[in-house]
């Protein structure tokens, strides 16, 4: 790889243009942001931040995250589904650039960075290069979002097992294999599963599941603007267009649903 910044970017001010002589290369800290709450953070994360040169982040992190590096020049890589301002391959490019000129870079990614999030093919491409780099976990979406929610997402009543899966489309349509393959008394956590709704409930049912399994859609978990809409499977994609429901959200399948239930009850009844 000879460039060290994709086409049509530039370095950061100060940088220089092709690769640094003399320079010992930077570690790349691939760091979780978590799922939106910045008091979710881990320590080890927040210490990254603080001593971070260089902050090349996703869309879904926010802006009180990205306070904590103010110092940081940040550079957005875009990662939204359908909407990428930045190729994969470009991010690549992106930290082996800015590592290879010796400044402190953090790669912020919502959730943990191993999750749905390309860190794994961030990790090899700065290994090829000869750039070293750790992981710093985040709390997932998924398990953050279950917590707000008051939602287990196993429970020994309901459910045993849990499976996170994507819904992000394939042009194969590969990514709604796994609906053949969930059991039907596990809890299954659907990210980026908005717009295959549709698909994604007709699949679940034509491989076990019953139309009128308990679904809770969570927009912007941890939030304040946090929403559990609940539905059951068989109307989720009418519910979602009739809810105005917008990413990022979650669809939460299964049984333990119920559990979210019987406590806002109790809690609206003032019970607790």
């Amino acid at each position: 790889m000879n460039l060290p910044f994709p086409a049509g970017f530039f370095p950061l001010p100060g940088l220089p243009a092709g690769p640094a002589t003399g320079t010992t290369p930077t570690r790349v800290s691939l760091v979780g942001a978590g799922p939106g709450d910045p008091e979710l953070l881990t320590l080890r994360a927040l210490d990254r931040l603080r001593r971070a040169e260089v902050v090349c982040y996703d869309h879904l992190v926010s802006t009180d995250i990205l306070q904590l590096a103010a110092q940081a020049q940040q550079v957005c890589v875009g990662k939204r589904a359908g909407r990428h301002s930045l190729s994969q391959e470009g991010i690549h490019q992106l930290l082996i650039g800015y590592a290879r000129a010796g400044l402190r870079v953090v790669r912020l990614k919502g959730g943990d960075p191993l999750l749905f999030g390309r860190g794994g093919e961030e990790m090899l491409a700065l290994h090829a290069a000869g750039i070293d780099y750790e992981v710093v976990p985040g709390i997932s979406a998924a398990l953050g979002a279950a917590a707000m929610a008051d939602l287990p997402l196993t429970h020994r009543d309901y459910a045993q097992g849990c499976t996170l899966v994507t819904g992000h489309r394939r042009a194969d349509a590969s990514h709604l294999a796994w609906t053949r393959h969930t059991h039907v008394e596990s809890t299954v956590v659907v990210y980026m599963g908005l717009n295959e709704a549709g698909a994604i409930s007709a699949g679940l049912m034509a491989h076990g599941r019953a139309a009128d399994t308990p679904v809770a859609v969570i927009e912007h978990a941890t939030t304040p603007r946090q929403r559990v809409t609940r539905t059951r499977l068989d109307q989720l994609a009418q519910v979602i267009a009739e809810s105005d429901i917008t990413p990022p959200a979650l669809l939460v399948i299964g049984a333990v649903v119920a559990v979210h239930d019987v406590l806002q009850v109790a809690w609206a009844g003032g019970e607790g």
